[in-house]
């Protein structure tokens, strides 16, 4: 399959999951979280259609604020109707770019590999680099909101400058891309009541992972590919193109993806 018809297979798959989601939000609203004793933690309704309109609202309705982030694929369906996703999914997430180096070699390995991913986008790594961000999405990818900054200690801030940490993220990556994200990844996964209820104002599914391989820490190749190799369905993974040097987390996917191809695992699209 070439990069075209690829991305229109991943555009078609963000049209269908964002009209499914407009039509399922009110009855979504009105389900009970789910419960806190299940293994990944459970979620709470809503969020917008991820092919957003052409101009970024300044004051979208907000959602209900979640009790927790989304860390399987089973719990994002679960507040984001659409179709099932196949028994053999997972999805690969890639987060603190847009970097000019790093990123296109992620993005060439992951066109090789025929292989969707969700970029989490730093706002101020967005400033200066934004013909890479745009290239992100050229290429049939989706892109989240991972705040301006990148403030590790988000979870103690104060809720103006959480809040503007996400907007000024969210208004950089529309204006530059042309996507409003409908997901957002917080700093070390760091959450609070008060990083929910900002997402929530910007209609936003906090978003973590079930599959850490530790990469911006550099601890090397062979201990990135097995964390990586050790992926089962349902799953999210995490990389990282930006934040420093990626040539380990370049060198571990080189092997990953197919790897993980080969095993029957299959890299589905998310709303982003």
């Amino acid at each position: 399959m070439n990069s075209l018809s690829r991305r229109r297979l991943i555009q078609a798959g963000i049209a269908a999951t964002g009209a499914a989601l407009i039509a399922g939000d009110s009855a979504d609203r009105a389900q009970p979280p789910v419960s806190a004793a299940l293994a990944p933690p459970g979620l709470a309704p809503g969020s917008p259609s991820p092919s957003a309109a052409p101009s970024l609202s300044p004051s979208p309705s907000p959602m209900e604020p979640l009790a927790r982030p989304v860390f399987t694929l089973s719990d994002y369906r679960k507040i984001v109707p659409g179709p099932a996703f196949p028994d053999n999914a997972v999805a690969l997430t890639i987060d603190d770019g847009p970097h000019p180096a790093w990123t296109p070699q992620v993005l060439r390995l992951l066109e090789r590999y025929n292989v969707p991913a969700l970029f989490c986008l730093i706002g101020n790594q967005v400033l200066g680099h934004e013909n890479v961000a745009r290239s992100i999405v050229e290429a049939g990818h989706q892109v989240a909101n991972h705040t301006w900054s990148h403030p590790a200690a988000i979870a103690g801030m104060p809720a103006d400058r959480v809040q503007q940490e996400i907007d000024r993220a969210q208004e950089k990556i529309h204006d530059t891309t042309g996507h409003t994200p409908s997901i957002f990844r917080s700093p070390g996964g760091a959450v609070s009541p008060t990083v929910f209820a900002a997402a929530a104002k910007a209609r936003m599914v906090p978003m973590n992972w079930s599959d850490d391989p530790r990469d911006w820490t550099r601890p090397g190749v062979q201990a990135i590919t097995n964390r990586l190799l050790a992926a089962r369905p349902g799953q999210i993974l995490l990389c990282h193109d930006g934040g420093g040097d990626r040539s380990q987390t370049c060198t571990a996917l080189r092997t990953v993806l197919p790897a993980l191809q080969a095993r029957g695992l299959q890299f589905v699209v998310l709303a982003g």
